[in-house]
């Protein structure tokens, strides 16, 4: 009867140890893939809003880690960022899949301007008069009615830590969980005038998990049996960093029609499903106290100001 107990519990092992090392061969070493990039729910809530009346030009020169925060590492130190440092091209990307923005280089900048003196030099020293005055010219270079500034402010760590975990005449399992979470910042400066017209602020958490199993038991005289397997998987940062300023876009989007910053092209998408589940969302998120101490909701205030067209 005793034989026939382990030889169950063996199976049940060898079945979990097969699904373990499948996953951990898919999840790690596995065939790589390749897609068109990874799509999010804010992703398709950018997509759906409705489009404007005219595109805004805006310029980003820096949107980076602020965080200042290195990889947690509990063996040595580490000198590597928490978060991509590439966050500029991300909100870039976002804001030219909104529909609502004509983002212009100022991140290269200084190549740019390399580029088109090279471009010039060229036409003067090697086009002949006759060619020159046929040549197209230069154009100037486009600016900006919006400057976006802000960042990834901060990125704190084991906000949430858990874990549970059982054994029985030493067979048994365990699993922990741990939240992590990225804040960022965006907002929008008038180039006429430098007021900032407008702030958005978003968070992503990120989630951690590890499943562990064991079995450490006597399956005959002088016969010992020990066994462990475990799985871990991690939400990858940068997946978090293109949902947070994702939905910072939509936000800031959203909140410049709301406050009259911008229009949209049909003043009917007002009542569109994007701006309306927005406006449900800002209902249940900002609240101020009473003086007891209770909840009561914020009136909705409209801020008008002007900006170049």
């Amino acid at each position: 009867m005793r034989s026939i107990k382990y030889l169950a519990l063996l199976l049940v092992l060898s079945v979990f140890l097969s699904g373990c090392a499948s996953s951990l061969a898919n999840f790690g070493t596995g065939k790589a893939t390749i897609g068109g990039g990874y799509v999010t729910t804010t992703h398709k809530n950018l997509l759906a809003l409705p489009p404007p009346e005219q595109k805004i030009v805006v310029a980003v020169y820096k949107f980076r880690d602020q965080s200042g925060q290195y990889k947690p590492n509990s063996n040595a130190v580490s000198f590597s960022t928490a978060v991509t440092q590439g966050a500029t091209s991300v909100l870039i990307k976002a804001l030219e899949d909104s529909g609502w923005f004509v983002p212009i280089e100022r991140e290269s900048l200084p190549n740019l301007l390399t580029e088109r003196k090279i471009v010039r030099q060229t036409r003067e020293g090697f086009l002949t008069e006759a060619q020159k005055k046929t040549t197209e010219i230069l154009p100037p270079l486009m600016y900006a009615a919006i400057l976006l500034e802000g960042g990834i402010i901060s990125y704190d760590t084991n906000l949430v830590t858990s874990g549970v975990g059982a054994k029985y005449l030493g067979i048994g399992g365990s699993t922990q969980i741990r939240s992590d979470q990225l804040s960022i910042y965006l907002r929008a400066i008038s180039v006429k005038n430098g007021v900032v017209i407008k702030s958005v602020y978003t968070s992503k958490t990120l989630l951690s998990r590890q499943l562990d199993f064991g079995m450490f038991a006597f399956v005959g005289y002088q016969a010992l049996l020990e066994a462990e397997a475990g799985l871990s998987t991690n939400e990858p940062t940068h997946m978090c960093v293109l949902e947070a300023v994702e939905k910072a876009v939509f936000d800031l989007v959203v909140e410049g029609v709301l406050s009259g910053l911008w229009k949209l092209k049909d003043p009917k998408d007002m009542d569109s499903k994007a701006i309306k589940n927005y406006i449900k969302e800002r209902k249940e998120v900002e609240v101020k106290y009473d003086k007891e101490g209770g909840v009561k909701e914020v009136k909705e205030s409209v801020v008008k100001k002007e900006v170049i067209k």
